[in-house]
């Protein structure tokens, strides 16, 4: 997929394990991991803005996208 999920990093830089973290945006620690995996269909710009209000960060830090040939497809 060429859309890359960067929350491990971001997580990383504010110390935050997931549980807290799922408990700050208000969803679980299971849909956390789907995102964090990359397995995540869609997020909804309210998620997507609790999670850069919680990580103090900007949508392009945690959503990159990467051409398929850098993806080794």
């Amino acid at each position: 997929m060429p859309i890359t999920i960067n929350l491990d990093v971001q997580l990383a830089k504010k110390k935050m394990s997931v549980g807290e973290f799922a408990a700050a945006i208000d969803i679980t620690p299971a849909n956390v991991a789907v995102l964090k995996n990359g397995r995540a269909k869609a997020v909804r710009f309210s998620t997507l803005d609790a999670i850069c209000r919680v990580l103090e960060c900007q949508p392009g830090d945690i959503l990159v996208w990467v051409a398929d040939e850098e993806a080794g497809a």
